[in-house]
């Protein structure tokens, strides 16, 4: 296995045991690893899209490697960065609703020269369910919020970083780890209702962790040894645990097979990828597998009316039938941009890659459709789509809001 698939976004990850910049190091010397992105070649548009703003949340995700993602509620976007700011946006026109920042000099950044930073590096969501907006940090630390105010309303402290979406529902606050544990926390006051430990996080793995899903009594996720994993919400006890990938492979770095990827719950089906493992159908009332094909992913799918979209890892983008995972198209246009998880906006998918581009590709056929640059730098989470509007973020912050307006020629 090439080492481009390491250097991607960077995702590499190392745990206790393999700790310090050694590893991290080691590979990034080899730069001359990485597959360059394939040459975009010039096509026609079929379809208009224009911005509708653009605006910056502080330095972004900063050197963390961690995907944020907007996200959106009751006419708002609500952003992070891991510089310690937090705030909402009118989601019609980009302006600042309101904006907390916060900087006590208590962190530590974790890299060379190790300067202060900000006690709240927000790396962890933002997740909003009606006035109840929740956010993790870098430095252990999860934050119950007043979604209308910024306002603080209790914290809690959980045993390392956040860096994936909490998941609200039913009256409480999931919350996942690096380190394997998922804590569940009353969402009124923010004291532990119970913890749950995976108790057997592999020594290297893939940076990040999928976002928790949490709907119908259960919390669902992928793990970093290849299982999607629901847990009872009331409890945490394991309701079932299904593995997606048989990690095979001969070194440690052939069989990385994390299962970090965004899970889909369409009704009762739970649609799963893993990095050198399979897409997979799973029933989620029982935890039986409906079907699966193989397919190595590191971002997930996303799910249309009667297709599944998805990013392998070389940045192929296929079309899978719903109905068995069966091929209906591929697109290898923008192969080596190490593109996000499909997002669906209408009759189009939509991803952005390491270059700044925005690309909406036809679900017909997977044929490009449009294209717009959001910046120079990398887009690593799923678009945010709300209607004919996408939301878009990158790395250093830049955030643009996008609406297709209509095909070209009308």
């Amino acid at each position: 296995m090439k080492l481009r698939h390491l250097l991607l976004l960077p995702l590499l990850v190392a745990t206790v045991a393999l700790s310090g910049c050694g590893l991290w190091n080691k590979i990034f010397k080899h730069g001359e690893n990485v597959q360059p992105p394939k040459p975009l070649a010039e096509f026609t548009p079929s379809v208009q899209v224009e911005e509708l703003w653009s605006t910056r949340i502080g330095d972004g995700s900063g050197r963390s490697g961690i995907r944020l993602q907007p996200m959106f509620a009751d006419g708002k976007l609500y952003l992070i960065s891991t510089d310690g700011k937090i705030e909402a946006l009118d989601a019609a026109t980009g302006k600042e609703v309101w904006e907390q920042s916060t900087r006590t000099g208590s962190g530590i950044w974790p890299f060379k020269h190790k300067k202060p930073g900000p006690d709240a590096r927000y790396a962890g969501g933002p997740t909003v369910l009606g006035n109840l907006l929740v956010v993790g940090t870098l430095d252990g630390h999860v934050y119950g919020m007043d979604a209308a105010s910024g306002k603080q309303l209790w914290s809690a402290t959980v045993d390392a970083e956040v860096v994936s979406s909490p998941a609200i529902d039913a009256g409480m606050v999931f919350v996942r780890t690096n380190s394997g544990y998922v804590y569940a926390f009353d969402a009124n006051s923010g004291e532990r209702k119970w913890l749950y430990d995976q108790a057997n996080v592999p020594l290297l793995s893939l940076r990040g962790n999928g976002p928790l899903l949490a709907a119908h009594g259960v919390v669902m996720f992928g793990s970093d040894d290849g299982n999607v994993v629901s847990l009872r919400s009331d409890t945490g006890a394991i309701q079932w645990k299904v593995p997606i990938t048989k990690g095979l492979g001969r070194t440690d770095i052939q069989k990385l097979n994390d299962a970090d990827d965004a899970l889909q719950l369409d009704g009762s089906i739970l649609y799963a990828t893993a990095y050198h493992g399979e897409l997979t159908a799973i029933d989620a009332t029982q935890g039986q597998i409906a079907w699966s094909r193989p397919f190595s992913s590191y971002v997930g799918v996303g799910v249309a009316d009667k297709q599944l979209v998805g990013v392998d890892d070389d940045s192929l983008v296929w079309a899978f039938s719903r109905d068995g995972g069966g091929d209906l198209w591929k697109q290898d246009a923008l192969q080596y941009h190490w593109l996000t998880a499909p997002a669906i906006q209408g009759q189009y998918a939509v991803v952005g890659g390491v270059e700044g581009y925005v690309h909406w590709l036809d679900l017909s056929d997977g044929k490009l459709a449009a294209r717009m640059r959001l910046s120079k730098d990398a887009i690593r989470a799923r678009p945010v789509v709300n209607g004919d509007t996408v939301y878009v973020e990158d790395v250093k912050g830049h955030v643009a809001a996008y609406r297709i307006s209509g095909s070209v020629g009308q």
